[in-house]
């Protein structure tokens, strides 16, 4: 069977129409015609199905640049796993923009209202706005031609934490931290504020409580922290040691207090926040949820760092979330982990 390129898709007639799409939802219908999409047209002369596109065979029509090879082996690979899948035109789908590929449920096609996923291809070497993630997968090709899902969202970071700490709570601030003397037990013990330095954490008295520098630049703009020189020494304090970061920091740490999250340092997974969604005592905390790395909007992400804070929060049974700061103070949420579709 023959088929011709034209206008950027590749048409074949009748018979070709009955075999591709009706029985294996390949293109879509012309008339008695069915119109292909040239990554359609490249796996059909993969398999043999098709003979020639104007005279070019598979190998020549992949070299033609008419068919790019990444999205050839991410649909290759789709197919293979059992799904129908569509090319992202316009007029061919309802959402066309920001991804490729189409994915319809297994047992579905393009003739069903129903989409599975939808897929953006890249290459381990692009890199990718975060403004166009959030409702895409990516398929990432890398050096060897191997392929990594990794699913994206905006999800609604909320918890029911409730915990009003008391007024009056003074302290000292050190090079890059504040002391807590003889602070009350329950900001640790309760709102899970700072680190003991001594006494029994979970259960007896606190002699001496330490916070960082995000949490007690929150605690002195809510009015419960004193120290000598107020919010603007803790501020000159972090900004000192961490730049404009500390600034999206902290922006980041209370609008998670307010949705009734506790943050807690990421450091030691490679972010900058980990996070407990329901917090009623130390004593019976449960393991943190997510782990939060704090970036401007404006971010571009590298397909190999994705897939590495995607790699390490799977590995500790925890979600991969960016909280992407903008300058307006807009702060949007998106997650990223691994699919295997």
């Amino acid at each position: 069977m023959h088929a011709t390129l034209s206008e950027g898709v590749v048409r074949a007639g009748r018979q070709a129409r009955e075999q591709f799409y009706d029985a294996r939802g390949y293109g879509r219908t012309d008339g008695e015609d069915i119109v292909l999409a040239p990554v359609e047209a490249a796996h059909l002369l993969f398999r043999g199905d098709l003979d020639s596109v104007d005279d070019m065979d598979f190998r020549a029509f992949l070299a033609s640049a008419t068919c790019p090879d990444l999205h050839f082996l991410v649909y290759k690979d789709l197919r293979d796993r059992g799904f129908y899948l569509s090319p992202a035109r316009e007029d061919w789908v309802d959402d066309p923009a920001g991804a490729d590929l189409v994915v319809y449920p297994r047992g579905k096609g393009p003739w069903d209202d129903e989409v599975a996923y939808r897929v953006r291809v890249v290459s381990e070497r692009a890199t990718v706005s975060a403004d166009d993630l959030g409702d895409v997968v990516l398929a990432v090709v890398d050096e060897e031609s191997e392929i990594t899902y990794l699913d994206t969202d905006r999800p609604d970071v909320s918890g029911t934490t409730n915990y009003e700490p008391p007024a009056g709570v003074t302290g000292d601030l050190l090079d890059d931290r504040v002391l807590l003397w003889d602070p009350p037990a329950d900001l640790f013990q309760h709102g899970f504020y700072g680190q003991p330095l001594s006494g029994d954490g979970e259960e007896g008295s606190i002699d001496t409580l330490q916070l960082s520098l995000v949490e007690a630049a929150y605690l002195v703009r809510h009015g419960v922290l004193d120290i000598d020189g107020g919010e603007q020494a803790v501020l000159q304090c972090g900004r000192e040691v961490e730049g404009d970061r500390f600034d999206r920091r902290l922006r980041v740490y209370a609008a998670l207090r307010e949705r009734g999250v506790v943050p807690k340092t990421g450091y030691k997974f490679g972010a900058d926040f980990r996070t407990y969604a329901d917090v009623e005592s130390v004593a019976n905390l449960t393991h943190s949820e997510l782990l939060v790395r704090v970036l401007p909007d404006e971010h571009a992400f590298a397909p190999r760092d994705l897939a590495l804070d995607v790699r390490l929060s799977g590995g500790v049974r925890k979600r991969m979330v960016f909280a992407l700061t903008g300058g307006d103070g807009h702060i949007s949420w998106l997650e990223a982990g691994r699919l295997t579709p």
